[in-house]
């Protein structure tokens, strides 16, 4: 044999063996978990329990847009926390206010608080051990949405990526905190600095509901659904020698130095003196209440299921609905906007019966995803042509605001929301593009409340203003952008990469991943 087929022999029994060791296992049949009742006695009763009791059958919503506020919120709700806090997400990152939410979660856990972490599997992957040493916490359970087999390793990675990917493609992208079953936040954020406006480089434009009343307890069976789903594998199935007492040890003791090292940051002097958390401390609910409401989430089998395609997305049945019974404006803002041929002629059928139609998303400049700006791209002239009115976020570089504390070098869309009539609105995770429809499991909240409803239509005012974000119209056949002071006949501010990433999925025609 010779020396070329000895190695191509070797590769191949090595890919065999790498495939092997990354497939996984199906999870054995688990005893169903639901949510802590609600009961008296926890500070979050006695705070939340009484505003309730003001508004029956209602339940209370807030828009939470500055990043520093949304993570003073969790952190503080899992300091009050006395039952249960169950966190759902698709990223938790390892960084200053990750760990710092890590932190909360261990102490809550100490207080014999019972906590659930749901994470989804691609980014969680890579953290496994610190994830494990959650799991080793006697009142700590956590669960990976739709693992790999393999734990570390990036040929392993691969190897089970490509030999499972029609599974692995599929994701949790929900996110939602919910402590004592009394309070939630839902909407786009994951947990980490650019979510809450604290890293130095970008910071994303971000939008969350802070929930009271009954609509919680929605949360929550949506929380246990996903919790008990076959694609939830508990931490102890997946690394059993990583979920060790050793291993939380060292988390603790790591968790706790940075916390006391974040004691003089500027997110710890926020939690303090927070306008929002003072009025919280005190009772003080800044909500909206309402009884026209619902609480929608994709059935988590949708991760196992090649075949649900539009069909399998619940959130997107309930769009559709409030946004063909608009009447006079619908306003969208979505990072990643591909509505494709379908998409477009319903906006622009809709612009023909006399509904404003406007879109606020990310410029190519500001998005983080440049092939996603090729498949929307494909779609904005019939949309301009069509009456749609369009605007893309800038990604201001060097501009401090109020979303960053650092004065961050970039600012990208990651608002997911819809408003119609001034009367009408949804937040959730839920992007207006194929992935979010057919593959990702989404979820989302619809309030009928019109002082909410505008106050998200002011935002869109904000956001889509000369100083924020280009205007997008068709001069002539041509594509241009405009802030009132500069125009601009191709994408402004982009690189040459972004541009060939874009125009590669045009030719590509990766619609359908995007």
């Amino acid at each position: 044999m010779s020396t070329l087929c000895r190695a191509r022999r070797l590769s191949g029994l090595l890919v065999l063996l790498l495939a092997g060791c990354s497939s996984l296992a199906p999870r054995p049949e688990l005893p169903a978990q639901n949510a802590v009742a609600l009961a008296q006695g926890t500070a979050l009763d006695d705070l939340i329990d009484q505003a309730e009791a003001a508004h029956p059958g209602q339940s209370g919503f807030r828009l939470v847009r500055e990043g520093p506020e949304a993570f003073a919120i969790r952190a503080h709700t899992a300091l009050l926390a006395g039952r249960s806090l169950d966190v759902q997400t698709y990223i938790w990152n390892d960084d200053a206010t990750g760990a710092f939410l890590a932190h909360r979660a261990i102490e809550a856990a100490d207080r014999g608080v019972k906590v659930r972490l749901l994470v989804d599997d691609m980014d969680a992957r890579g953290k496994n051990y610190k994830f494990a040493a959650l799991a080793a916490h006697p009142n700590i359970e956590v669960r990976m949405f739709n693992p790999f087999g393999s734990r570390t390793g990036s040929l392993q990675f691969a190897f089970e990526a490509m030999g499972s990917f029609s599974r692995i493609n599929r994701r949790m992208h929900n996110k939602t905190w919910i402590a004592d079953n009394r309070i939630a936040i839902v909407g786009g954020r994951n947990l980490g600095n650019e979510y809450f406006g604290a890293s130095k480089e970008v910071n994303f434009v971000d939008l969350d509901f802070a929930m009271v009343g009954p609509v919680v307890r929605d949360a929550s069976a949506s929380f246990d659904r996903y919790w008990n789903s076959q694609a939830s594998y508990p931490m102890a199935l997946l690394a059993p020698d990583d979920v060790t007492t050793a291993a939380l040890d060292a988390l603790r003791k790591s968790a706790a130095s940075r916390a006391a090292d974040a004691q003089s940051h500027p997110f710890a002097v926020e939690l303090r003196n927070s306008d929002a958390i003072q009025r919280l401390v005190a009772g003080d609910w800044p909500m909206h209440w309402t009884s026209r409401y619902l609480f929608v989430a994709d059935d988590p089998a949708k991760a196992l299921d090649d075949d649900g395609g539009p069909a399998g997305s619940q959130v997107l049945a309930m769009i559709g609905p409030m946004l063909e019974d608009a009447k006079h404006r619908i306003s969208i803002i979505s990072p990643y906007f591909v509505p494709g041929k379908q998409g477009s002629s319903f906006f622009v059928s809709q612009v023909g019966a006399g509904t404003g139609v406007r879109v606020l998303t990310n410029s190519l400049a500001a998005n983080d995803v440049a092939m996603v700006y090729g498949g929307y791209s494909k779609s904005r002239p019939a949309l301009l042509k069509g009456g749609v009115q369009i605007w893309e976020l800038k990604p201001l570089p060097g501009v401090q605001t109020q979303r960053s504390m650092f004065g961050s070098s970039g600012a990208s869309l990651h608002t997911k929301a819809l408003a119609a009539d001034s009367s009408r609105l949804f937040v959730g995770s839920y992007n207006l593009d194929p992935r979010s429809t057919s593959l990702n499991c989404e979820q989302g909240v619809f309030v009928e409340e019109p002082t909410v409803a505008t106050q998200l239509e002011a935002i869109f005012d904000q956001e889509s203003s000369g100083e924020r974000a280009w205007a997008v119209t068709l001069e002539h056949g041509k594509v241009r952008w405009s802030d009132g002071t500069k125009s601009y006949d191709d994408s402004p501010e982009a690189s040459g990469g972004q541009k060939f990433q874009a125009w590669l999925a045009k030719v590509l025609r990766l619609d359908s991943q995007l």
